[in-house]
């Protein structure tokens, strides 16, 4: 078996991993990162989901590094596609104007972004990157990870790799199982937790759904209907077992207001939709609109599904051994291909078009599933429902400080049905900051979180699992490896001793990581919800 030594190995290409892969790099260190699928960039890429973000994302609330990695998003787009002068101008262009997000853009293209930002670390020979492997064991000692195999999905050659710090960076938390690190996953009890909105019995395979998403564009007058799903009649007839109930069938567009659980008529209208916030499904998420660009260069807009109906329900991937992950995914993308057989049959949108094109795969549905929940660390620190909630905090700004931030975030705790039967649970909060104790594992000294692996609880991950949020964790724990290399310390010891805090807080701050919230500016700027631009 071959083997490699490196400083740092990342485990999972997705935004955590590429945003550590990036920092580590910057302070000098030699890195591995390998990546499940053959697309880097995680949600952005090979799970086909534009941004979740809040309002003031382009002024604040986010690091230095995210924003410039949306602004090479935007020039992309200006340098290689045809744009109408006003969208050439436009020092925000949302390419898509999807309402979900500033900055709806195509999966190939942030593919390309980041490859564009990784790509002089691997020309000088600092970043190895690693396509189409996962980790499949590891060697550990005492409280230290030393070695981790990983396995090339198509070939089956394993590689050893040693290093002297792991980041799991992966989309499920795999890398914590392998290592022996303590982790939960599931839902927490109400009696563990304190958290108003936590149920009174604890479920560890009670997962948010996870879901295959795709994009789609529609021609008046043409026919694009897909071949009948195998199981459509099962899908079509489905009602998801939920408490309290869902709406009826999952497969129509009448479904359930997350915040309200009252009953909603979701509006469709391709290529016709009004440009503004909160318009319809087909701007909510979508990812290239025709009319910022040039004259006939698109005869339609392109949007990416990502909605209610393709949110699969009947098994937990946490839980799973690999041939039921394989038979649950197949189930999910069936499920996502029944729903458009709906649109087109039922509802008579015969003209949508499935678009492999732009999620790279032949099947046209994105190369890897939409997850919403890992496995989480058993953290030095948990974040829980009362420290971010609004209602918890009443007359408050801002959420509860914490002495060692290492970033902020902003989302509502937004849980989408799980799979243990729950509906959605929805729970405004506040802008809140990411502590440093829940990026360290309790006992495990060398190995870190990037993803939505961090201390967290089933709730809170509903709040902390998004795009930039993500980024920053990823930005964090790349700094922290490279400080604690420098310094001869581990994560804890920066963590728990007053000096060493300041120093790295300091040392991230310098380098954009904003690590609190600008009330001032919050009470200025008002509504932070999303608005179409």
């Amino acid at each position: 078996m071959e083997k490699l030594h490196t400083n740092l190995l990342i485990v999972g290409g997705g935004i955590g991993g590429c945003a550590a892969a990036k920092t580590a790099c910057e302070a000098g260190l030699n890195v591995i990162m390998t990546e499940e699928s053959d697309w880097i960039g995680g949600q952005f890429t090979s799970q086909a989901t534009p941004p979740d973000e809040h309002g003031w994302i382009e002024k604040f609330g986010c690091t230095q590094s995210y924003r410039n990695f949306r602004n090479s998003v935007r020039e992309y787009y200006k340098k290689h596609y045809p744009l109408t002068e006003s969208a050439l101008q436009n020092p925000v262009l949302n390419p898509g104007d999807g309402w979900v997000s500033p900055l709806c853009a195509e999966p190939k293209v942030f593919l390309a972004v980041f490859e564009e930002i990784l790509q002089p670390f691997v020309a000088n020979g600092q970043l190895k990157i690693l396509l189409n492997n996962i980790p499949i064991r590891a060697g550990f000692s005492g409280n230290r990870v030393e070695n981790v195999t990983v396995a090339h999905t198509d070939t089956k050659n394993e590689l050893r790799i040693e290093a002297e710090f792991f980041i799991d960076a992966t989309e499920l938390g795999e890398l914590l199982p392998l290592t022996n690190t303590e982790y939960v996953t599931g839902s927490e009890s109400q009696a563990e937790t304190d958290e108003p909105s936590a149920k009174m019995q604890a479920n560890s395979i009670n997962s948010q759904a996870f879901s295959m998403c795709f994009a789609m564009s529609y021609h008046e007058g043409e026919d694009w209907t897909i071949e009948r799903p195998k199981n459509y009649d099962f899908w079509r007839n489905f009602v998801p077992k939920l408490t309290p109930a869902w709406s009826g069938e999952l497969l129509r567009l009448t479904g359930l207001s997350p915040r309200t659980l009252e009953p909603v008529h979701y509006n469709f209208v391709p290529n016709n939709e009004p440009n503004k916030a909160f318009a319809g499904l087909w701007t909510y998420r979508r990812i290239l609109h025709k009319k910022n660009f040039q004259e006939g260069r698109y005869d339609s807009d392109i949007t990416l599904v990502n909605y209610p109906q393709i949110d699969y329900l009947l098994g937990d991937l946490l839980s799973a051994n690999t041939e039921e992950k394989a038979r649950m995914i197949a189930e999910a993308k069936e499920q996502s291909l029944s729903f458009l057989y709906y649109l087109q049959t039922e509802l008579g949108f015969k003209g949508l078009k499935i678009r492999g094109d732009i999620t790279g795969t032949s099947d046209g549905l994105a190369k890897s599933p939409y997850i919403r929940e890992a496995r989480r660390i058993k953290a030095a620190f948990t974040i829980k429902e009362q420290h971010v909630s609004a209602k918890y905090l009443p007359n408050q700004v801002l959420a509860v400080p914490f002495e060692d931030s290492v970033g902020v975030g902003f989302y509502r705790i937004d849980l989408h049905p799980s799979v243990g039967g729950d509906n959605y649970v929805d729970v405004e909060s506040l802008p809140f900051l990411i502590p440093l104790g829940a990026l360290i594992p309790k006992r495990v000294e060398n190995l870190l979180p990037a993803c939505k692996n961090i201390g967290t609880t089933h709730i809170t991950n509903g709040c902390y699992r998004l795009h930039p949020i993500e980024w920053n964790i990823g930005e964090v724990v790349g700094n922290l490896v490279a400080f604690c290399l420098e310094n001869q310390k581990k994560p804890t010891e920066v963590r728990n001793y007053s000096q060493l805090l300041t120093q790295f807080q300091s040392l991230i701050v310098q380098k954009g990581v904003e690590i609190k919230w600008p009330e001032d500016l919050i009470l200025a700027e008002g509504d932070p919800h999303i608005h179409a631009m």
